[in-house]
C-alpha cells in the first residue's frame, strides 16, 4: 500500500523494511531484539505524514477519534 504522501512513500519503505526485519528476526524468534531500532525511521515517516495530512487537509482529530461499534441488540439478547 502507497503512503497517503507521495514524498513519504520512500520513507515508508524504509521504515517497513527495519520493521519487517526485527519482526522476522527477533520478535518470530523469540529473541530479545529492540524495536526502537527503527525509531528514527518512523519518526521520520511520521513527521512527513503530518506535512501531507496538513497539504491535504486531512484534519488529525478525524483520524484520532473515538470508534464506534454498533451491535446488533437483537441478536445479542439471543444469545
Amino acid at each position: 500500500m502507497d503512503s497517503i504522501g507521495k514524498d513519504c512513500k520512500e520513507l515508508k519503505s524504509k521504515y517497513e523494511a527495519c520493521f519487517n526485519s526485527w519482526y522476522s528476526e527477533s520478535f518470530l524468534k523469540n529473541k530479545n531484539g529492540d524495536i526502537s531500532v527503527c525509531d528514527p525511521l518512523f519518526k521520520e515517516y511520521q513527521d512527513c505524514l503530518n506535512v501531507a495530512l496538513k497539504k491535504n487537509k486531512i484534519p488529525l482529530r478525524e483520524l484520532n477519534g473515538d470508534v464506534s461499534i454498533e451491535t446488533d441488540n437483537k441478536q445479542s439478547a439471543s444469545t
